[in-house]
């Protein structure tokens, strides 16, 4: 990253364009339609912007003459008391994380993931998890990150 980029702590005031990151990642790594994107990050700003201002979202930006090029965010849950961990802890799940295209392969995502990982170690936070597109896993797995024994649940009901 070049020294004319900075990167800062999001605010609840950015919620917008943090939904705008959002809605754009989607779109560009999923090919949702333009329609679709734009509900995603519509419906999305305004919860954002109350996660942010609870505590419970927060993102870093990159920004260059002002305007953000690059982002990514952390949703915060407290886990219950369990082994290794009988005080409870929190664990930070990372999302958006999103380059604009022509600011793509200059160390942006590396940044923000940077920031967010030390942000967590600081925090004492006890789980870091992600879900990794193709073209972010080399980027997290030199961060660090494996895959894990994790299912999710796409709100079917198995037939017995």
């Amino acid at each position: 990253m070049t020294s004319d980029y900075h990167l800062r702590l999001a605010t609840a005031n950015d919620a917008a364009v943090v939904a705008y990151q959002r809605a754009a990642m989607f779109r560009d790594y999923l090919q949702i339609p333009a329609p679709d994107a734009a509900a995603i990050e519509a419906a999305s700003q305004p919860l954002l912007a109350e996660m942010m201002a609870r505590g419970e979202y927060f993102a870093w930006l990159v920004e260059l003459d002002g305007q953000a090029v690059a982002g990514g965010g952390v949703i915060l849950r407290r886990l219950l008391p369990r082994p290794g961990g009988l005080h409870g802890s929190e664990e930070a799940y990372i999302l958006n994380v999103y380059t604009e295209p022509e600011h793509r392969r200059r160390g942006l995502a590396r940044v923000v993931m940077s920031a967010i990982i030390d942000w967590c170690v600081a925090r004492e936070v006890a789980v870091v998890a992600l879900h990794a597109s193709d073209d972010g896993r080399p980027l997290y797995e030199s961060l660090g990150f494996a895959p894990t024994s994790e299912m999710s649940w796409q709100g079917q009901r198995a037939t017995q």
